[in-house]
């Protein structure tokens, strides 16, 4: 399903993208990103000794993985030196702090990138799926931060590694009806909160995959087209949900460990891949774009197995998604906010060109794929 950002210039509402002028005044921005990780980070190998994981098979999953190195949170050492078992209160305990941490850390990153102060915020949206809290992370951090009162605000919890462009959505929508004012999205991933150590293949290969980390995005729509902020418009979006594979990425109750047990299926990424050019060829419907038109990729660091299923059903080089891999190398998967990290590389990269199409695609539990279209 496609979704176009409406606004009253009758060429926007054409069939085609208009030139950028007319966007400018009308549709909103990326006006800038942060990122947080937490202090302490981790290599395959070091995780492998510091939980004793003798299996042979399971040792293979973390070599495989094509992951270098992953901040995490880790477990307080039990009387034998070992790393303990945590209860699902404790990890609800961790998912709270480390979120508030992460979270507020990346938004002030982002706001100072957008050249903005807190007090100029006036839309929060907070996306985590690594752990349920009420109220949520969007009214713990307008009180921890002392942002306005009178921010609007929204949860989005438990979407999954797609959530984020689930989020973009609703910002970029509130930013487009308020032109001028400023929206945030900010993604808090604490993944070493939802972790569970029992040895069993099905939770290794979730434990060699996620780590934590928080990234934000400022959106604004600016009234002036000569007065733009600086970052690509956002454009539209478009959505595909995978029925049949709804069980695929999933969260399960483990009555033994007692608390939640996240489940990955083996095929997934050979799922969502072959789904990938048909939302695609959505997003693109009635813009007179073919793919050779896009210019950057920003694809969520679902693994390895994931962003080679993706370059061959989208055909896309390794070029294409060099900051993807660089994600998943430096810091694993990041669920919702993986794209953020990407897109963030491409902004220090400095490579984007007036006039440029990219697309942000996010994959995750419903199965479903998100994508948005974007130009600077």
């Amino acid at each position: 399903m496609t979704s176009v950002l409406q606004v009253d210039d009758p060429a926007v509402r054409g069939d085609r993208l208009p030139p950028e002028s007319v966007l400018a005044g009308a549709l909103p921005r990326i006006a800038g990103v942060g990122t947080a990780v937490p202090t302490f980070s981790y290599t395959q190998e070091e995780l492998l000794g510091i939980f004793r994981i003798a299996d042979p098979k399971i040792r293979s999953v973390f070599r495989s993985s094509a992951i270098d190195r992953r901040y995490l949170t880790l477990p307080p050492n039990g009387p034998d030196g070992n790393p303990r078992m945590e209860s699902q209160g404790e990890l609800i305990a961790k998912h709270k702090r480390q979120g508030i941490d992460l979270g507020g850390r990346a938004l002030q990153e982002c706001l100072k990138n957008a050249d903005q102060t807190l007090a100029d915020v006036r839309y929060l949206c907070c996306v985590s799926s690594t752990g349920l809290l009420t109220p949520g992370f969007s009214a713990l951090l307008i009180r921890e931060l002392g942002l306005p009162v009178g921010t609007s605000r929204l949860d989005v919890v438990g979407m999954g590694c797609n959530a984020g462009l689930n989020a973009l959505t609703a910002v970029a929508s509130w930013a487009s009806a308020h032109p001028g004012q400023l929206a945030l999205m900010v993604c808090v991933e604490a993944c070493s909160a939802a972790y569970v150590f029992d040895g069993t293949m099905r939770t290794s290969v979730v434990n060699s995959l996620f780590g934590d980390g928080a990234a934000a995005a400022a959106i604004i729509a600016d009234p002036d087209p000569r007065e733009a902020v600086q970052g690509p418009t956002v454009l539209r979006f478009a959505s595909c949900i995978i029925p049949d594979a709804v069980d695929a990425m999933r969260y399960d109750w483990d009555d033994e460990a007692g608390k939640f047990s996240f489940f990955l299926d083996r095929d997934i990424p050979y799922v969502v891949g072959a789904h990938a050019e048909t939302v695609l060829a959505d997003l693109l419907a009635d813009t007179g774009l073919r793919r050779s038109d896009i210019a950057h990729w920003v694809i969520h660091s679902g693994g390895k197995k994931v962003i080679d299923s993706m370059m061959v059903n989208l055909g896309i080089t390794r070029h294409d998604v060099r900051h993807t891999s660089g994600v998943l190398r430096d810091y694993g998967n990041l669920s919702s906010g993986s794209f953020l990290f990407s897109y963030a590389r491409l902004l220090e990269e400095g490579v984007a060109r007036p006039g440029e199409y990219g697309v942000l695609m996010t994959m995750g539990p419903g199965s479903t794929i998100e994508t948005a279209l974007i130009r600077w």
